[in-house]
């Protein structure tokens, strides 16, 4: 090869190089992008859980006043304490959803371990021996 092609191939090399550099920057950019709008849409998904878990606990318990309002005939004192209480049901839900208030179920306490198990996976009536 002569010092003119290899000139050539340097500055050919040089050139695809910055090139390379320019669109990887810009995949960057998209990557990131990208990042930001899936956690956006992580942000929008978790409102519409907290969201229907508060407004179909308000709806089942006027639901249930209403119903019970309707049999029994104590209009309207029925609707009005289970709405209430769907109320309170629907912003318990909420918190327990959020992570604000631990969960009702022992298993979710334990953070998965079965009921009766201590941490080290032994009964709880079990001796160091395995007796």
């Amino acid at each position: 090869m002569t010092d003119q092609q290899k000139e050539s191939l340097e500055e050919r090399l040089k050139r695809l190089d910055a090139e390379l550099a320019e669109r990887r920057k810009d995949d960057g950019a998209e990557q990131a992008a990208e990042a930001r709008a899936s956690e956006s849409r992580k942000g929008y998904a978790v409102a519409m859980k907290l969201s229907s878990e508060f407004v179909a606990a308000v709806i089942v318990g006027a639901l249930l006043g209403y119903l019970l309002d309707h049999f029994a005939g104590t209009r309207p004192w029925g609707m009005i304490i289970l709405l209430l209480l769907g109320f309170c049901a629907g912003v318990l839900n909420v918190m327990r959803a959020a992570g604000m208030v631990a969960s009702p179920h022992p298993v979710d306490r334990l953070a998965g371990r079965e009921p009766g198990k201590a941490a080290s996976g032994r009964d709880a009536t079990e001796t160091k021996d395995g007796t």
